[in-house]
């Protein structure tokens, strides 16, 4: 599976941007897909994911009621609406996929080895 992500830019705080990832390539039926984030000297950290079927979508506390991720199957993409954005939300984000035939437990979408394939980052900048 290979991803493309996008839609990072400049925004000021309360504003909102959605980012997109595209997968290509072989889709099981189970599957997962996440957002992380990497603040420059920080680690990277969970954001968002979505598991399927189901379609469960945990999220890290410090954005939770603020953003939103959602896959479309038609076009093997999958987005994170970021509203009331904050400086400190600044950092590249990454998407990663699972690509294996057993669907994950939920306990471990939040774990960067659940995922097999990662997009390029796209750069979200918050000014205050």
């Amino acid at each position: 599976v290979q991803l493309q992500a996008s839609g990072g830019g400049l925004v000021q705080a309360g504003g909102y941007l959605r980012l997109s990832c595209v997968s290509s390539g072989h889709t099981f039926s189970n599957g997962a897909v996440a957002w992380f984030r990497q603040a420059p000297g920080k680690e990277r950290t969970f954001v968002a994911a979505i598991r399927w079927p189901g379609n469960n979508t945990p999220y890290a506390d410090f954005v939770k009621g603020r953003f939103t991720i959602s896959r479309d199957n038609a076009k093997n993409t999958v987005y994170l609406q970021m509203n009331s954005l904050k400086p400190e939300d600044t950092a590249v984000y990454y998407c990663g996929a699972r690509d294996r035939s057993t669907r994950p437990i939920l306990s471990s979408l939040s774990l960067t080895a659940t995922y097999d394939s990662w997009g390029q980052g796209t750069l979200v900048t918050v000014s205050s």
